[in-house]
């Protein structure tokens, strides 16, 4: 069963889509990130992890 998002949820497509079809969506409301296919829009599943987890994951990133 999908987990409602918090209300209102900011989208925010990512700087590096470039354009092409490998596109995500990252969503901040209330001390939670949510990340989606962009092509998908409101029907793509949605990954939701605590902001502290989405910064650890973007700090791995730019290692």
């Amino acid at each position: 069963m999908p987990v409602p998002l918090p209300q209102p949820m900011t989208w925010r497509k990512s700087s590096r889509s470039g354009g092409g079809e490998n596109c995500v969506e990252v969503g901040c409301a209330h001390g939670t990130r949510a990340i989606r296919d962009t092509k998908l829009g409101e029907t793509s599943p949605v990954l939701h992890v605590t902001d502290r987890a989405f910064t650890a994951f973007l700090r791995h990133l730019l290692r």
